[in-house]
């Protein structure tokens, strides 16, 4: 072990008739990024993988992929909450290349660009981040995940400096376990699918490529919290010797998101029958009280979801239109009155191509967040959402309370 790579942790076993280098690296280290770029180089290799997944390493090769999203699509698929976040995790990247001068990932950039230097083939083995969101949010209780979401917002958009003790995780792990940290010490709900899950997932990939394309000599460069996990994962592997079918079966298992619950998927519409239930029995009591409900449900639902729009310093048009769409959203749970304004938010204050690109650094600071057209967007559709959800509890409560 030369000078470059002695003060980095390492692991080297054998993995059918490959032997497979485990690199730890910290995702905020130069060192790091040196000692990639030297064992790349060193020519001793031929093949390298990453703690990336495609997305993620996708992002790296084009900063502006971003500026090639459609954005009312993501918001009509559900997706604006895991867009929220990843550009919630890039603000955290972004504070740390303005505060330390570092910029994380460099040592996965060094590999990359070592890998088509020198015509090696390269391999992405972490698990998709949204999968990965996706599986942190399905697996804690429900009034755990808002806490979990708002945190992951306050980490972006806080005016405070990143303490040297984030800096240290970091050293160890990488950007979604620094941010997550908090609930991951204390939750086993978010331990496994963001640390023990993700070290099982690259552990079946490695073991998938020595098995399928079988390099001599494979260098895996992982953050080193992951370094432990994975190795034992691999030793495990190496002694059971699974076929192609069961690791396919194991890595699908892994992947997959967790359905939600029967009782969200049915509340929305339970919800709608009580409502309108209420009305009926308002109606047959007397016209007056059927229509002082149905003014009450209008003011109440329509006012919270027009001032979430104002929060988010919607366009005049979209406030209005979130008064008028959340009542009526709000009985039909296949719309969503975040959705509604958003593309009513689009239409009169469409994203330029420079918002787009500028969309990474104006949401690693507040301001930005409304500043930026795309970010807005992204903020009238949550907080109009919640002004209505907020609504319809507050107005049917109200309309029973009158009714009984």
């Amino acid at each position: 072990m030369d000078k470059t790579t002695q003060n980095e942790p390492m692991v080297t076993l054998t993995v059918g008739n490959t032997e497979v280098t485990l690199l730890g690296t910290a995702h905020v280290s130069r060192q790091s990024a040196e000692t990639v770029q030297h064992l790349v180089g060193s020519e001793n290799y031929d093949g390298i993988a990453i703690e990336l997944c495609q997305s993620r390493y996708q992002t790296l090769r084009d900063p502006e992929s971003f500026a090639k999203m459609d954005l009312f699509k993501l918001i009509r698929e559900g997706k604006a909450t895991m867009v929220m976040a990843s550009l919630a995790l890039g603000a955290f990247q972004q504070r740390l290349a303005d505060q330390f001068g570092i910029e994380p990932g460099a040592e996965m950039r060094a590999a990359m660009r070592g890998a088509e230097a020198h015509g090696l083939p390269l391999y992405t083995i972490d698990r998709e981040v949204g999968t990965t969101l996706k599986r942190v949010y399905r697996a804690v209780p429900w009034w755990q995940r808002m806490s979990i979401f708002s945190g992951l917002l306050a980490s972006a958009v806080t005016h405070e400096k990143i303490e040297e003790q984030e800096i240290e995780r970091l050293k160890e792990g990488d950007i979604l376990e620094a941010t997550f940290q908090e609930f991951a010490q204390t939750s086993k709900n978010i331990y496994m699918p963001l640390i023990d899950e993700r070290d099982r997932y690259m552990a079946l990939r490695i073991f998938k490529i020595c098995q399928q394309d079988a390099p001599k000599h494979l260098l895996a460069v992982v953050g080193a919290g992951h370094l432990k996990g994975i190795a034992a994962y691999l030793q495990e592997l190496q002694q059971a010797s699974p076929d192609a079918s069961e690791l396919r079966q194991r890595l699908a298992e892994l992947e997959q998101t967790p359905p939600a619950s029967k009782l969200w998927k049915w509340l929305p519409w339970l919800i709608v029958t009580i409502i309108l239930t209420g009305f009926g029995i308002g109606f047959s009591r007397s016209h007056e009280l059927g229509f002082a409900l149905i003014k009450d449900w209008v003011l109440i639902n329509g006012g919270l979801a027009a001032i979430g729009a104002l929060m988010a310093l919607a366009h005049p048009l979209t406030i209005l239109g979130a008064f008028l769409a959340a009542p009526l959203t709000s009985l039909n749970p296949t719309i969503g009155a975040g959705m509604v304004t958003a593309a009513i938010e689009l239409f009169f204050r469409r994203p330029t191509v420079q918002d787009f690109k500028d969309l990474r650094r104006d949401t690693s600071h507040w301001r930005g967040w409304w500043k930026n057209r795309v970010s807005k967007v992204l903020l009238v559709f949550l907080f109009c959402t919640l002004g209505s959800a907020v609504g319809t509890y507050v107005a049917g409560f109200k309309i029973f309370d009158q009714l009984f």
